[in-house]
């Protein structure tokens, strides 16, 4: 459950989550090592998580620049493929 609260002196929106007590005590007690609020450590990961989920690419994005890039030209070769490979395991038989 999250609820929000919104805080009009700052702008900013109060925001509760439920953390299992281990991720909990590893965030107080980087917030002691690192001198920073536990809301500034929360905010610095989320930033870090977005700005990776920015960056992660699918395979169909990566593949646009190469799709059709070598093709032949011919538009039924999907469908013709078993005639294709028939006619050329023919020709090599006949050649030998």
């Amino acid at each position: 459950m999250v609820s929000l609260n919104l805080n009009y002196k700052t702008n900013d929106v109060i925001t509760s989550a439920r953390l299992p007590i281990e991720t909990r005590n590893k965030l107080i007690s980087l917030s002691r090592i690192k001198k920073k609020t536990m809301s500034e450590i929360i905010v610095d990961s989320l930033e870090m998580y977005y700005k990776q989920e920015e960056n992660e690419i699918d395979s169909f994005t990566l593949g646009l620049p190469y799709f059709g890039k070598y093709g032949s030209g011919e538009g039924n070769l999907s469908v013709t493929y078993k005639q294709r490979i028939k006619e050329k395991l023919c020709a090599r038989q006949n050649s030998h």
